[in-house]
């Protein structure tokens, strides 16, 4: 007989969940180069589901800072002969006309639920108070985790399992996981968690949270 496990935490991706998502941000700008997005992710991002030295991940974990991790990128950019700019790439961030202010009412309505909720981000140290001013924070969520202050980033395990550990979570089953990168929910379902891919309208992501909490 299989006995349901009562969900007892929600965790959210933070870029790509409450903001536009960097990688659709770099697919917009390869397309107005007239070059293949493919080889933009590859340049700035690295192959995003492995940890590797390249300098993004490294910004990610807190080992360089962005002036360094972004002149890096440039030289990689430029020996491949792609312009990099990095204003205009994230610039394309910030407004993608899809409403995520649904994301925001939906935690309110967790919090209201008696759940436990938290953040768990692959962020840049200097991003820090630029992204925790667009949401409240302190207000949505019992926990950050903020892969640059951990030193590790997703899809490694341990960061979700500190993250459970810290809110107090019985078992991995007892807890959900939204991202919008498909190998961080991977990750998050091997151990155990369920895990929801956000699409760039959450709507559907969001829909199936409801799905599991009825």
């Amino acid at each position: 007989m299989l006995v349901a496990i009562e969900i007892e935490a929600v965790i959210f991706d933070y870029g790509g969940v409450f903001t536009p998502s960097p990688f659709s941000a770099a697919h917009t700008y390869a397309e107005a180069q007239g070059v293949a997005p493919e080889r933009v992710l590859a340049i700035v991002f690295g192959d995003y589901q492995r940890d590797t030295d390249h300098p993004w991940h490294q910004l990610e974990r807190g080992e360089l800072d962005l002036t360094t991790a972004l002149e890096k990128i440039g030289v990689e950019a430029k020996r491949e002969g792609i312009k990099f700019d990095a204003a205009d790439l994230f610039g394309g961030m910030s407004d993608d006309g899809i409403d995520r202010t649904v994301v925001v009412d939906h935690v309110r309505g967790l919090r209201e639920m008696g759940l436990r909720t938290a953040i768990l981000t692959n962020n840049v140290a200097e991003f820090s108070s630029v992204w925790r001013e667009r949401l409240p924070v302190d207000e949505l969520f019992d926990l950050v985790v903020d892969s640059s202050e951990e030193k590790i980033r997703k899809p490694n395990p341990e960061i979700y399992l500190r993250t459970l550990t810290r809110l107090g979570v019985s078992t991995p089953g007892a807890a959900i996981f939204l991202d919008d990168f498909a190998p961080n929910v991977d990750a998050a379902r091997e151990l155990g968690l369920h895990g929801i891919l956000v699409d760039p309208d959450p709507r559907s992501a969001l829909a199936a949270l409801n799905d599991l909490l009825d």
